[in-house]
């Protein structure tokens, strides 16, 4: 039996749609049964409707034990996509909880489990700290505390601690750490919020760097890497490193937009997040420009993706046609 978390979220919803081909018997953990719909819409647009029928639903939640104590029952692998991903600075006790809290429940409950492997879902967010003179980031870059980070970085760290800590007790473990996943369905969230604002008319620019990736190869490389003799290990899931400026200029293309014009140098978005603040508390709404998304914006480092290509021999789906179709699906 496969034990799937975040299976209502892009990533964790297109490994349910590749899992169910196969032989082995699927379970996915849900909170609320109205966002299984967005599931099953993925299913439905793929064609692939009579395999939605093969997931077993289980209510359950990472954050609370008990509930997981069924959703463990014969299971013998694990995948772990749920995740809380926010920048809003009022979110960090929900992020410590979520992503800490939760990834420590997951791998306890696997080693009780006797679970055969777990793969746990990471971020480009969790990984190390450049030094000076250094320009590119690797699954060897060591973490440095003393550094400036999210609390979103500092929660999938810290996620990740637990699971390096169930390995050191028993846990066979695979991490993956991909960077911004774009992928088919699921329009509100993540990085098809990038694909709403160009359509909605981005204006704005800065010159920083993404690494991206589409979510198939995701999903791909995880089955790999269970199916596989690939253990202990982690790696970096980037497809390409584009630049901010190039990544916009792609879509608005694509869309049939406006290129976004106006350069967001640092002291612009420095007083953006500042203003962004200020109208939070006037209006008494979530964040939408934080600090932290405002210093991300500016990063240039680069992703090494030559652990995984290595492992697997791996060749990743080219980006720009594929945003060009996944832009075409958005419009549609």
């Amino acid at each position: 039996m496969i034990l799937v978390t975040g299976g209502t979220g892009l990533v964790g919803a297109h490994l349910l749609l590749k899992l169910t081909e196969g032989t082995m018997p699927v379970r996915a953990i849900y909170r609320n049964e109205k966002r299984i719909a967005a599931t099953r819409n993925l299913f439905s647009n793929q064609g692939k409707e009579e395999l939605f029928g093969k997931i077993e639903w289980i209510q359950a939640d990472i954050i609370d034990i008990p509930s997981l104590e069924d959703a463990f029952k014969n299971v013998t692998y694990v995948y772990h996509c749920a995740a809380l991903i926010s920048y809003d600075p009022a979110d960090e006790k929900k992020l410590h909880k979520v992503n800490i809290e939760g990834t420590a429940n997951m791998v306890n409950c696997a080693l009780a489990a006797d679970v055969k492997k777990f793969c746990h879902v990471s971020s480009i967010a969790a990984l190390g700290d450049l030094k000076p003179g250094e320009s590119i980031i690797t699954e060897e870059t060591e973490w440095n505390p003393e550094k400036r980070h999210s609390d979103y970085a500092l929660t999938k760290h810290g996620a990740e601690i637990e699971v390096w800590r169930a390995r050191q007790e028993g846990l066979p473990i695979v991490i993956i750490n991909p960077g911004l996943i774009f992928g088919y369905g699921f329009w509100e969230q993540g990085s098809s919020q990038i694909i709403q604002s160009v359509k909605k008319g981005q204006q704005f620019y800065t010159k920083g760097l993404y690494g991206i990736i589409a979510v198939e190869d995701v999903v791909e490389i995880m089955m790999r890497l269970m199916d596989g003799n690939f253990e202990g290990e982690r790696y970096t899931l980037v497809a390409e490193n584009i630049a901010c400026n190039h990544l916009l200029n792609t879509i608005a293309d694509d869309m049939n937009k406006k290129r976004p014009s106006i350069y967001a140098t640092k002291a612009l978005t420095s007083f953006a997040w500042r203003a962004d603040w200020v109208l939070s508390k006037l209006l008494l709404r979530k964040r939408k420009f934080s600090r932290d998304v405002a210093r991300s914006s500016h990063n240039t480092e680069t992703f090494d993706n030559s652990k995984i290509i290595k492992a697997l021999h791996y060749n990743f789906i080219e980006m720009k046609p594929y945003l060009k179709k996944l832009s075409a699906a958005f419009i549609g």
